[in-house]
């Protein structure tokens, strides 16, 4: 269902009250309370759409469920809009971040970057492949010629 079709009022408050069970004067006086809107048609019937519906059950939720009274329903769901604006503002200002990280990174020449780095012109070589055991053996060989000499 899109936005604009949840949006849609259709239903008469008699519908509306057995729906989410509560009696049409419980209704009304969400209405006086400012806690719902319903559009009204030129015959002043209340007509309700999919999101005064979903606003409903939260509204019976909060005061049946939970114990709160009305004016703190009234806090709840203001401090609930609140959040989803902020939230809607967090996500359009990342989006743009992102979009001008990347057109910033497509306007750099990322070739420079790459040339941060040096590379060598041919690859790294040993100065000298070494055997173990020729080490030792080479160890051994210069201990016994430096005692020869009278140096150990």
């Amino acid at each position: 269902m899109t936005d604009e079709e949840r949006q849609r009022p259709k239903y008469p408050i008699s519908v509306v009250a057995e729906m989410v069970n509560v009696h049409p004067q419980t209704l009304r006086l969400y209405e006086r309370e400012g806690l719902i809107k319903p559009q009204r048609t030129s015959r002043q019937t209340r007509l309700y759409s999919e999101d005064d519906i979903d606003r409903l059950k939260s509204i019976i939720s909060l005061t049946q469920d939970m114990g709160v009274n009305l004016a703190g329903v009234e806090i709840i769901l203001r401090m609930r809009g609140q959040m989803e604006d902020m939230q809607t503002t967090v996500e359009e200002l990342l989006k743009r971040l992102y979009q001008k990280i990347q057109r910033q990174f497509t306007e750099t020449d990322y070739r420079e970057m790459a040339g941060l780095v040096p590379r060598s012109a041919s690859p790294i070589q040993p100065v000298r492949t070494v055997n173990p055991t020729d080490v030792k053996g080479e160890i051994i060989e210069e201990a016994v010629s430096k005692k020869g000499d009278g140096e150990v």
